[in-house]
């Protein structure tokens, strides 16, 4: 129970800096464990590691942010990547396509759609590899990262 605990103040913080550089010596730090034992307990509670769900919050964020328009080049930046390069590698990794890919099914959907909003239609996406799903939220759209 303590240690679900620890690892829960560390979630909550990789959820509230997500966009910043955050290294597991500080979650295992708010966790009171070593690092190698805090990777696995991470592992082990929450099915996968602390990276991958640290990037998989970025892409979900950055998703919402390309639905608004805003630019990939200042997604990445904004939602912690390096540049727009490791931004584009890692959403491909865990969407299925590129940040552009995903841009214009959701403007497809979209239009088949009646005209509804990009963020509207591309809930209806699913994020990993574009086939239509049951509508969401953009704010549900997830990745498998």
């Amino acid at each position: 129970m303590k240690q679900s605990i620890s690892l829960n103040a560390a979630r909550a913080f990789i959820e509230a800096h997500f966009d910043e550089p955050v290294t597991l010596a500080q979650l295992a730090a708010l966790s009171a464990l070593s690092v190698s034992r805090f990777a696995t307990v991470f592992r082990q509670q929450y099915g996968s590691s602390p990276y991958r769900y640290l990037c998989g919050l970025r892409i979900q964020r950055a998703q919402t942010l390309l639905l608004e328009g805003v630019p990939g080049s200042v997604v990445a930046t904004e939602v912690g990547f390096f540049d727009q390069s490791h931004f584009g590698r890692h959403f491909k990794r865990c969407c299925g396509m590129t940040p552009s890919m995903f841009i214009a099914r959701a403007a497809a959907n979209a239009a088949r759609h009646g005209g509804t909003s990009a963020a509207n239609g591309a809930s209806g996406l699913n994020s990993l590899n574009g086939t239509p799903t049951a509508s969401r939220s953009a704010s549900a759209i997830t990745s498998s990262c």
